[in-house]
């Protein structure tokens, strides 16, 4: 899963660099061409996105040194945690699938939740056979976690 989200990472980066080296400046050229700069929307449009994608570039790059430094040994094999698998049946209503991820990962339509959501934070450290309350704007749900698969694949 770590590999998975650098290459994903990297090909982010490599993207943004290629826009920000290549296709921006071009479109601030053409757009100092159209004249005075305070009311050229296409010149302010390109260097608003130019900032954006600096701004991006930025948090991918520490994102991508963070990840290099996580040691897949220190995440627990027994317990849920980054990376983790997570079955849980609702009391009194369905299974729910959820795989535990970074925050900037999180995809609720996909089952991929964040480490730092309410449910994620409540999942951290439990074991097969743990009931889990997370409080919600709808009130607490209660789980049991059914079945754990770590990022170690046990």
């Amino acid at each position: 899963m770590k590999d998975e989200l650098l290459k994903r990472f990297e090909n982010e980066i490599q993207a943004l660099e290629r826009e920000l080296n290549s296709e921006l400046p071009k479109e601030i050229k053409i757009a100092r061409e159209l004249g005075d700069l305070r009311e050229n929307a296409e010149y302010q449009a390109a260097k608003e996105r130019q900032g954006l994608v600096q701004a991006r570039l930025a948090m991918l790059h520490k994102r991508v040194s963070e990840l290099a430094m996580i040691n897949l040994d220190r995440i627990p094999d027994d317990r849920a945690a980054f990376g983790s698998t997570v079955h849980l049946q609702e009391v009194g209503g369905d299974e729910v699938v959820y795989r535990l991820v970074m925050p900037e990962d999180a995809e609720p339509t996909k089952g991929w939740i964040s480490t730092s959501s309410p449910i994620g934070r409540a999942l951290m450290g439990k074991e097969e056979g743990d009931e889990v309350s997370v409080p919600t704007p709808s009130g607490l749900r209660e789980f049991e976690l059914v079945k754990l698969i770590t990022i170690h694949g046990k």
